[in-house]
């Protein structure tokens, strides 16, 4: 998996494409390269192509990058409600919200929870990009929020990985509140001296961006994930300007010094590794239970 191509790219979904001739769950066809993939072969790859396109994962899958059987979830009865009775023209939330349930088998974005990686304890919390584009409502802030909390209590790091299209624009003013909340959460865990590692993968946009993702102790990105906060088209029509064509991919993102760095999937665990290792050596001394951000990259 060391080969993998760093590639700008656009947003596509994972989901096969809808002119494909192709049987379903037996060849996948990369948006990219447009190359067929035996579905096995994909999932071996954590769908990965062999262009090195990264498809995206759901929120369980990402549990992969955990130590088997070590992970224990949490707040999974927690389940959005629908506080504004919103309609649009399309389709009531009330039932987006119930259709996306039944299709993801999840509640809400956010799967929360307890695990380990190579035998260090971390509370993570992944989102699902699936889930009405992984928005920001009440039930992700809340989730993000307990983990956060949870990980101060435990004394250990927290992992989120991140992916969301913004704020929910169902929940109004309440989703806004979501930022705020998830933030002032991050403070119990500055305060308990641990580190939040957080990983952004494509797309990552709006209040997730603006908010707890982008102060996080080490911030990783996928190769080619597109990461900002307002969308490239809405930028342009602003300040009626082309931007550059690899604008807001991790790649840009890291050469102006927004994220600390690129890791391709396959390599993530073993740096997730690494960090947790450096952070509980650090823990252990007698000056402090934290590393700063600047000490871990420069050990790396």
């Amino acid at each position: 998996m060391k080969d993998l191509i760093h590639r700008s790219r656009k947003s596509f979904t994972v989901a096969q494409p809808a002119d494909s001739d192709v049987p379903e769950n037996v060849w996948v066809k990369c948006p990219a390269c447009r190359e067929l993939i035996y579905h096995k072969q994909l999932a071996e790859r954590m769908k990965v192509c062999k262009c090195g396109y990264h498809m995206r994962l759901t929120a369980r899958e990402w549990l992969v990058l955990l130590d088997e059987g070590s992970f224990t979830e949490h707040d999974a009865n927690l389940r959005p409600t629908d506080p504004l009775g919103f309609v649009s023209p399309k389709e009531a939330y009330a039932d987006k919200l119930r259709d996306s349930q039944r299709r993801t088998g999840l509640s809400d974005v956010v799967v929360s929870g307890v695990g380990a990686i190579e035998g260090h304890r971390v509370s993570v919390a992944v989102c699902d990009f699936g889930f009405i584009g992984g928005s920001m409502g009440s039930v992700f802030g809340e989730k993000m929020a307990r983990a956060a909390e949870r990980a101060a209590d435990l004394g250990v790091p927290l992992l989120t990985i991140n992916t969301s299209g913004g704020a929910r624009m169902q929940e109004g003013v309440i989703a806004l509140m979501q930022l705020a909340k998830v933030n002032m959460a991050l403070t119990r865990l500055a305060a308990a001296r641990q580190p939040h590692i957080a990983v952004l993968v494509d797309p990552c946009y709006g209040g997730v961006t603006a908010s707890y993702a982008s102060v996080a102790d080490i911030i990783i990105a996928e190769p080619g994930a597109n990461i900002g906060f307002a969308g490239r088209r809405v930028i342009e029509q602003t300040i009626r300007q082309k931007l550059p064509a690899d604008f807001q991919t991790s790649e840009f993102m890291l050469q102006h010094g927004m994220i600390d760095m690129v890791i391709p999937r396959g390599d993530l665990h073993s740096m997730l590794a690494k960090l947790m290792r450096l952070y509980a050596a650090r823990g252990r001394t007698a000056h402090s239970a934290s590393v700063p951000a600047e000490t871990a990259l420069s050990s790396i």
